[in-house]
């Protein structure tokens, strides 16, 4: 069994045993869960719970979060770490 076949017999045994895998994250669409997953390197998926909801109580959508000002989602996302890397990340993927 060469690499390539080694890998889709590991990726189709693992569809088998796990079909449908939880996401921790708290998201309610493909962008809120794209912002999720960014906020979440370095940090705790619970502390990106507890950030995402003000998060986006202020911006769930690509439009309104670039009406926001970088320093304001900086301010939001700063308990996850690497916040000026990360707000001005969700503001530029945001465009």
């Amino acid at each position: 069994m060469n690499r390539t076949e080694r890998i889709k017999f590991i990726a189709t045994k693992l569809d088998e045993y796990f079909p449908n895998p939880p996401i921790p994250l708290i998201h309610e669409d493909a962008y809120t869960l794209l912002i999720a997953v960014l906020l979440s390197a370095q940090c705790t998926d619970v502390r990106v719970n507890q950030i995402t909801p003000f998060l986006f109580k202020k911006a769930k959508t690509p439009e309104a979060m670039i009406k926001l000002k970088v320093e304001t989602i900086m301010e939001i996302v700063k308990p996850c770490g690497f916040f000026r890397t990360k707000g001005t990340n969700i503001f530029n993927l945001s465009k």
